[in-house]
C-alpha cells in the first residue's frame, strides 16, 4: 500500500475504538450475530461505509484487508502493549513455539555460498529416513532450483515447512554426486531446553529459551539426568527468554517449591482473583538455585524468577527483567484469525505487579529495552527503580520491588570487555556460523570424543586465526583492522571455537564454550559455592 495511506491510520483508528466493543460478532463462541439496526449495527455499518468510501474516493489505491488489520492492530495496543491482533495466515508460525513443532523435514542448515547446506540431521526425523546426511547441499526443490540465487533463510523455510504427511521432493548434491530424494514432512519438535550439564561437580546448569507446552516435560528429563550425575545445585537460565505458557511454568515450579506454596496469581475486571499453588513434592526440593535473568526475560521467565525469590527458595542474578505482567487470552475469529487480549494481571507470592508502566505510546513502550542501554543501567545499578511505595517483604524478611520487572538480588553489569566495531561486523555478517560450517566439514571433529575432551584438546591456532580473517576478507569484505581485532582477540577467538562446537553438539557445545566466561554463570557458580 502507498505510503501515503498512512495519514488515514489515526482516522480509522479513531473511529474503530467506538466500534471496537463490537468486535465480538466475529467471535466464534456461538453467539447470534448483531442486527444492523441495533447501534452497534449502525456503527460497524458506518465503518464499513468509510472503507467503502476510501476505496472508491481516495487519491490512491488502498488495500482494504490491510487498513482494516493496522487499524484493529493500533486500537488494541492503544488498550495495551501485549493485546493484539493475528491474522489467519500469521497464526501457525506464531502457534508453532508454543506447541513446540512444526511440520517439516527434520534438518539444520545454513547457506553457504549461497548454497543450502545441511549442518545436522534429527535423529529418526522424515530427512534421517530417506538418508539426507550432514553436509548435504540441497539444490532443487519441488522442481526450483535454489543454489546460487540469492536464497534466503525465509524462503528455506517456505520451501520445506508444510503440514504433516506432505511430500516434498529434493535434489541434494554430494561429493559431486546428485540424488534425489523424496521425503514426507513429519513433526519435528522445537526443543525449548538449549543446553544442559554440569558446570562442576555439584553444579548442574540448565538454559531454557522458551515456555512452549512441552518444556515441563523438557525440564524434568534435564534435571533427573543432572542429579544421576550428582547435582546438588542448579544454575538455571532465563536470560533471552521471553516467555511463553504458563503452564508449563507453573509445573516446573511444581518440581522446585514445597507442596502449597504460592506460586502466581491473577485476577482482572472479569475474572475473578485465582492463586495457584505448588501441588507436588518438589524432586529439587533440596537443590539450591541460582536464577539468571536479564532484560530480555519476560512473562513466564519472569512469574518463575519471582517465585522463585519472593519464596526465599534461590538468589536471582543479573540484571532488571522486561516487565510484562499482563495476561493474555487467545480468542478464535471466525475468518480464522485470533484476537490475543490481555484478561487480567498477574502478581507474584509477595503480591507484587511487575508490569512496567505502558502509559507512553507502543513504540516508547518497545523501545524499553534500547533505552536501558541508552541510560546506563545495564552497567550499573539504577538505585531511583527502589521506590518505597512499591516494596515488598519476603517470608524471610528480604526486601523485593515491584512496579517494573523483576529486580535481581545480585545486579551483574553488562559484559562488553573486548568489544570493537570489527567483531561487531563479523558478528553481524554471519561470519563465525558460516567459518565453523567450512572448518567443521574439512576437519575430523569425530577425534573429539565430547565437548569436554574438544574443550581440553582444541586450541584456535595462528592459522585458524588467519584462515579466518582471509574468510571474514574474502566473503564479506570485511577489511581487517588490527588494532580492533588486538582489542577483540579472545572474544573471537571464544566465538570460533564455540561455533566450531556447535556444529558437532549443537546448542550444548556452543553454551558450554561461551558459559566459560560468562560473567553471571561465574557469578552464580561463586554464589553456590
Amino acid at each position: 500500500m502507498n505510503s501515503s495511506n498512512k495519514a488515514l491510520y489515526p482516522l480509522i483508528g479513531s473511529l474503530l475504538i467506538v466500534v471496537g466493543i463490537f468486535l465480538g460478532m466475529f467471535l466464534t463462541k456461538g453467539k447470534t450475530s448483531y442486527s444492523t439496526s441495533s447501534a452497534e449495527g449502525k456503527y460497524e455499518q458506518k465503518l464499513a461505509d468509510i472503507i467503502q468510501v476510501l476505496d472508491r474516493e481516495y487519491v490512491d489505491s488502498i488495500d482494504k484487508k490491510i487498513l482494516f488489520e493496522k487499524t484493529i492492530t493500533d486500537l488494541l495496543h492503544g488498550l495495551d502493549p501485549h493485546s493484539n491482533y493475528i491474522a489467519a495466515e500469521d497464526l501457525a508460525a506464531m502457534s508453532e513455539s508454543i506447541q513446540g513443532k512444526f511440520g517439516g523435514v527434520g534438518i539444520r542448515f545454513t547457506i553457504y555460498d549461497d548454497t543450502l547446506s545441511v549442518v545436522n540431521v534429527i535423529d529418526q526425523s522424515p530427512a534421517f529416513k530417506v538418508g539426507i546426511r550432514k553436509f548435504d547441499q540441497i539444490i532443487n526443490v519441488d522442481g526450483e532450483d535454489i543454489a546460487n540465487v540469492g536464497l534466503s533463510n525465509e524462503h528455506v523455510r517456505e520451501l520445506l515447512k508444510g503440514q504433516e504427511g506432505t511430500p516434498v521432493n529434493v535434489t541434494i548434491l554430494r561429493n559431486g554426486e546428485e540424488l534425489k530424494k523424496k521425503v514426507i514432512r513429519g513433526a519435528v519438535p522445537i526443543e525449548s531446553i538449549n543446553a544442559y550439564y554440569m558446570l562442576t561437580d555439584e553444579i548442574g546448569y540448565i538454559r531454557l529459551g522458551q515456555f512452549s507446552m512441552l518444556s515441563a516435560n523438557e525440564f524434568y528429563a534435564a534435571a533427573y539426568s543432572l542429579q544421576s550425575k550428582g547435582m546438588k545445585k542448579l544454575v538455571f537460565d532465563l536470560r533471552y527468554n521471553g516467555g511463553g505458557v504458563l503452564g508449563s511454568a507453573v509445573s516446573i515450579l511444581d518440581a522446585i517449591l514445597e507442596k502449597g506454596t504460592p506460586i502466581v496469581s491473577t485476577k482482572g475486571k472479569n475474572n475473578p482473583e485465582r492463586v495457584l499453588y505448588s501441588e507436588s513434592k518438589p524432586f529439587l526440593g533440596a537443590v539450591d538455585m541460582a536464577v539468571l535473568i536479564n532484560s530480555s526475560s519476560a512473562s513466564a521467565s519472569e512469574i518463575v524468577a519471582g517465585a522463585i525469590q519472593d519464596n526465599d527458595r534461590g538468589i536471582v542474578i543479573g540484571r532488571r527483567s522486561f516487565g510484562k505482567g499482563l495476561v493474555q487470552q487467545d480468542i478464535q475469529l471466525k475468518d480464522g484469525s485470533n484476537l490475543r487480549l490481555t484478561v487480567s494481571r498477574y502478581y507474584t507470592p509477595t503480591g507484587r505487579s511487575i508490569q512496567k508502566p505502558y502509559m507512553e505510546n507502543y513504540e516508547d513502550y518497545m523501545m524499553d529495552e534500547y533505552n536501558r542501554y541508552e541510560n546506563g543501567e545495564l552497567y550499573e545499578l539504577d538505585s531511583s527503580l527502589f521506590a518505597d511505595s512499591l516494596k515488598y517483604t519476603t517470608p524471610k524478611g528480604k526486601t523485593v520491588y515491584g512496579g517494573g520487572g523483576i529486580m535481581p538480588d545480585i545486579f551483574v553489569a553488562l559484559d562488553t570487555t573486548g568489544s570493537s566495531t570489527y567483531y561487531r561486523r563479523l558478528q553481524y555478517a554471519n561470519v563465525f556460523n558460516e567459518f565453523s560450517y567450512q572448518f567443521a566439514r574439512f576437519h575430523d571433529m569425530n577425534k573429539y570424543g565430547n565437548v569436554q575432551a574438544f574443550d581440553r584438546e582444541f586450541t584456535v591456532s595462528e592459522k585458524v586465526l588467519n584462515d579466518f580473517k582471509k574468510y571474514a576478507a574474502e566473503k564479506h569484505d570485511i577489511t581487517f583492522n588490527e588494532k580492533e581485532f588486538n582489542q577483540s582477540s579472545e572474544r573471537i577467538k571464544t566465538s570460533i571455537k564455540a561455533e566450531i562446537a556447535r556444529q558437532k553438539w549443537l546448542e550444548l557445545g556452543a553454551y558450554y564454550i561461551f558459559n566459560k566466561t560468562d560473567k553471571e554463570i561465574n557469578k552464580a557458580i561463586e554464589v553456590l559455592q
